[in-house]
């Protein structure tokens, strides 16, 4: 899986749901055939009503294990991934944003949520942005191996910089941009 490029989180799920899949017919991936594929399959829709894109990912790790690892593509052959619904993501109110910075009290915290926020950060990502990725002289963000391993610039607010050098005054940190609670250390 490593040299298909797949990640090491993705590598985890895939590895679970073959698990899954073998430990519900009581036998070996290699020994289940397209039908038992298909009814464990519509056993993840129905009975455990599991949502699209968590599917959309089983899907995937059984297909790569019949593919990639079995060399036996007729047994997915036909399956097809499902169309997942397009849910716009909650836009809190400006006033709802004011609100929650007013309530931040720790100026760590709240130049997270800042950064966070403004510039569309996962979590993940702001746990792994380090002093060197903020160039203010551009207002961009530096987000290194971000989703899928990739790499991009994202906009640095001028609210969120204000907020950061604040931050920096008061803890200057050495490496990583929010350190974890021992210094030096990534959260």
């Amino acid at each position: 899986m490593k040299l298909s490029g797949i990640t090491t989180p993705t590598q985890k799920k895939y590895l679970r749901e073959v698990g899954n899949l073998a430990k519900y017919f009581g036998k070996s991936p290699a020994d289940i055939g397209k039908e038992e594929v298909k009814e464990y399959l519509v056993h993840l829709l129905e009975d455990r009503e599991i949502e699209v894109g968590t599917y959309r990912n089983y899907v995937a790790g059984i297909k790569f294990l019949y593919r990639a690892t079995l060399k036996r593509e007729d047994i997915v052959d036909d399956i097809r991934y499902p169309k997942g619904k397009k849910k716009l993501p909650v836009v809190f109110s400006l006033s709802e944003i004011e609100s929650l910075f007013s309530v931040t009290e720790n100026i760590k915290h709240k130049a997270l949520l800042m950064v966070m926020y403004s510039s569309g950060l996962r979590i993940s990502e702001v746990a792994h942005l380090k002093i060197t990725d903020i160039d203010s002289k551009r207002m961009m963000i530096h987000v290194r191996q971000g989703k899928g391993g990739k790499d991009r610039y994202t906009i640095l607010s001028q609210r969120a910089l204000l907020c950061l050098r604040e931050y920096w005054r008061l803890y200057r940190p050495k490496e990583w941009l929010f350190e974890g609670y021992n210094e030096g250390t990534r959260p």
